[in-house]
């Protein structure tokens, strides 16, 4: 199968391309570097050293033999776009090529704007050239769990069954995301739901959860094959920031009371899935949605069972939230679809913590203690912002 990975140099995109690559497909990876840019705007380093995409593809012909093609361009190029799929011709075309911290989204009006216009529209410029070039090309998007929010009801996989007023029908479940960058993702789902009722494209939106870990089989092989590590409070995820806070004897910051539920998936999972999605594509026409996690936690959850895993003193902090998100709330979202399909979960296990306390350990010099904290914040001050789902609910 010929897969093209946009964003294939990044800390999800660079795994699964080794992934797909070592399973016997033809790989091509798209990237116009940006996340390495907003490193330098940050000014914060991965924990993990990253080698160049050339380097990494260097290593990765000399150690498996099979090459994987690069393209470099910004994918809201319109023109690039469709001269790459003309040239490539994939069968399915892994799009993790989008902006996807919201903290970082919610910096300013400028990060905001270019958030929802680099993934806006480098995502409608891919639809398009699907449409031009062909039809049965398989888009499997990366979205993430956070377009649904926190709904007072089931989440389920993407659709929900309604009756009103004594009639029937089947939508797009309800969406109100967190974040102008979840809001960026919750277009593309549209759009992309659109573009499968109107020009019959094939569709997997994958609404992704937490990914936390910081290898897969693939990058583990050579240091050069190593892929990003982020603990900072714009980039990094929950988990992975704990466990360095953990080693650093850093007080394990929690937002809030630490309430707040989210699906978790292991970086090895998330490669499995992509191609889990791309192996079982959807049928034209169908915009398929699967809810890519396999176990939910709080965040005081996540502390408390990193804080008892280590094996030094370990404290947990409860800092101001510096977002607007109810922290107490019903979450119950099914994600049964990708199993069906074979997925077998990785969970999280004292060895997966053990080997990320190891991971961080090796990279401790690295690590910027003042680029944990969150700087960016929803609301003017924390004081505004709201602890229930009640208080952000609409009024009556």
């Amino acid at each position: 199968m010929q897969i093209l990975v946009l964003g294939g140099d990044g800390y999800l995109g660079w795994p699964t391309a080794l992934h797909l690559s070592d399973l016997g497909h033809e790989v091509a990876v798209c990237d116009n570097f940006a996340r390495r840019g907003y490193d330098e705007e940050m000014g914060v380093e991965s924990l993990i050293p990253i080698a160049t995409l050339d380097e990494r593809l260097g290593a990765w012909a000399e150690i498996s033999g099979k090459t994987i093609k690069p393209y470099v361009g910004d994918l809201c190029d319109a023109a690039f776009v469709h001269k790459m799929v003309a040239d490539f011709r994939p069968d399915t075309i892994v799009h993790f090529g989008e902006q996807r911290a919201a903290p970082y989204s919610m910096i300013d009006q400028a990060h905001a704007v270019y958030t929802q216009t680099n993934n806006v529209v480098g995502n409608l410029n891919v639809m398009y050239a699907i449409a031009d070039i062909d039809r049965d090309i398989h888009l499997v998007k990366l979205g993430t769990m956070g377009e649904y929010g926190t709904p007072n009801i089931d989440i389920e996989e993407g659709w929900l069954e309604v009756e009103h007023n004594g009639r029937r029908d089947r939508v797009l479940y309800p969406k109100r995301p967190g974040s102008f960058y979840h809001l960026s993702k919750v277009h593309d789902s549209h759009n992309i739901e659109f573009g499968c009722r109107i020009w019959g494209m094939r569709a997997t939106d994958l609404n992704q959860g937490v990914v936390y870990g910081a290898d897969t089989g693939q990058t583990k092989l050579d240091p050069r094959l190593a892929t990003r590590f982020d603990y900072d409070g714009v980039f990094g995820t929950v988990l992975n920031r704990m466990v360095i806070q953990a080693v650093l004897g850093h007080p394990l910051t929690v937002y809030g009371n630490g309430s707040q539920t989210r699906g978790l998936i292991n970086i090895v999972d998330t490669v499995e899935c992509i191609r889990i999605a791309s192996e079982n594509p959807a049928d034209r026409g169908e915009f398929r949605v699967f809810n890519q996690f396999t176990e939910s936690m709080s965040v005081r959850q996540i502390a408390e069972t990193i804080a008892n895993e280590y094996p030094g003193e370990c404290t947990i902090d409860e800092v101001d939230n510096p977002r607007v998100e109810a922290e107490n709330h019903y979450y119950n979202a099914k994600h049964s679809r990708l199993e069906e399909l074979g997925l077998k979960p990785t969970l999280l296990s004292t060895t997966l913590i053990d080997h990320l306390f190891e991971v961080v350990e090796r990279h401790r010099d690295r690590v910027d203690l003042a680029a944990i904290m969150p700087t960016v914040r929803w609301a003017a001050t924390a004081n505004e912002l709201p602890r229930t789902a009640s208080e952000l609910a609409p009024a009556p």
